[in-house]
């Protein structure tokens, strides 16, 4: 298993949705915009960017880190995208469904500054999950397959500085891998993402450049037994401590 393997780190393509520049300052608070700088990114420039990866957004389990996310514009198209994938899949069946919207959270990542971000960004990315399952079968979003979205969003959603690697109470941030097993079940592994940085340093150097050193492998903070994956939440209390 590879710790956050295939992923598509916005960032490289953009600062995020702190973005500043004149042309986009309609987007933004304008207080908020001399506080923090930020500037959300507008729609039609989101959408233009995401085309350049549209291959990786088509895949359900491919990861996406918004680092600076706002309130998810990013991450809100990015997501569409996977549940347009996912209707494709499983539009006839509602629990194969639910099964794959709930990866397709899993593989979304954002770090903001603000804390009403942070809210605002999670319910936006739940609700494009209602809608979009309302939409296909005629029903609201199961409340088992909600409450795990949301606590699966609360561990990938995270409030911190990304420049500093701290969350907004000074410690490292952490943010959570899932992995599929066997259909229904999820491994859950937290990382420090600090460490996942020195992972992603590590993966740009040619594979077998000396026999010297030894590969980098980032470790875990804390592990958990697969669950199903409809009970990520109660799952939770189970984990130990890797440190």
């Amino acid at each position: 298993m590879r710790a956050f393997g295939p992923s598509v780190e916005l960032a490289i393509v953009s600062t995020g949705d702190y973005t500043v520049s004149s042309q986009y300052t309609m987007q933004g608070n304008r207080q908020r915009i001399i506080d923090y700088g930020e500037v959300f990114t507008p729609p039609g420039l989101v959408n233009d960017m995401l085309d350049l990866v549209a291959h990786e957004c088509d895949r359900i389990d491919a990861r996406f880190l918004e680092p600076a996310c706002g309130d998810g514009n990013f991450l809100a198209e990015v997501l569409r995208r996977k549940l347009l994938a996912v209707d494709r899949r499983n539009g006839r069946n509602p629990g194969k469904w639910e099964r794959d919207a709930i990866l397709a959270l899993c593989s979304l990542y954002g770090i903001d500054l603000l804390a009403d971000n942070i809210a605002d960004c999670r319910a936006r990315l739940l609700n494009i999950v209602d809608e979009a399952y309302a939409a296909r079968f005629g029903a609201p979003f199961p409340a088992a397959a909600a409450r795990a979205a949301a606590f699966i969003l609360s561990r990938n959603i995270v409030q911190g500085d990304a420049l500093t690697l701290l969350d907004s109470h000074g410690q490292p941030i952490i943010l959570s891998e899932w992995s599929p097993i066997n259909g229904v079940l999820l491994k859950r592994r937290d990382f420090a993402y600090g460490h996942l940085l020195g992972h992603a340093h590590a993966a740009t150097t040619p594979l077998f450049r000396t026999l010297e050193k030894d590969v980098y492998l980032p470790r875990p903070v804390a592990d958990y037994p697969p669950c199903h994956f409809l009970e990520v939440s109660e799952a939770a209390t189970h984990g130990y401590d890797t440190k």
